[in-house]
């Protein structure tokens, strides 16, 4: 799918953690909310995350998710550039299980947020949620999609 009908820009930072982020592509696809998942380093491909989020911006994405593991700038990178909301999901995979990217990604500078779910499947799930929730601000069908969903939930 391509950018220019996402509503919903996933990035991951290695190739490792696109297992977890299908988890909130799957569940975005569930709403019916067009997304795209890209790997993209901060790190090791910086300039590729810039053309991405310039692409978003351009394109009409309304929220960008991020799940990165270890330091976990990719959140903060994207968040750096754009207004729109940005999600950040730690990945765990490192010695600390997570925990180096969880306060990785919640630790932004005032005035750069970054709402951080959870570590690991369970933040990718929220994440995509929670992006579904801003999306249904304006798109009471899609309220109506989560509401039903959190009612059958178990």
């Amino acid at each position: 799918m391509s950018t220019t009908s996402a509503k919903v820009l996933l990035l991951c930072g290695s190739e490792s953690d696109r297992a977890t982020m299908e988890k909130a592509v799957s569940v975005l696809t569930e709403l019916g909310i067009a997304s795209r998942l890209e790997v993209a380093s901060a790190h090791r491909s910086p300039k590729r995350v810039l053309e991405l989020v310039d692409e978003g911006n351009r394109t009409g994405v309304a929220v960008f998710i991020c799940g990165a593991g270890m330091a976990a700038h990719l959140a903060g990178v994207v968040a750096a550039h754009t207004i729109r909301p940005v999600i950040g999901i730690p990945l765990p995979g490192s010695a600390l299980n997570g925990m180096d990217s969880l306060l990785s990604t919640v630790q932004m500078p005032k005035g750069i947020p970054v709402a951080t779910m959870a570590i690991g499947d369970h933040g990718a799930v929220n994440a995509a949620l929670l992006a579904a929730q801003i999306l249904a601000l304006n798109d009471p069908a899609l309220g109506d999609k989560l509401q039903k969903r959190r009612s059958t939930a178990v």
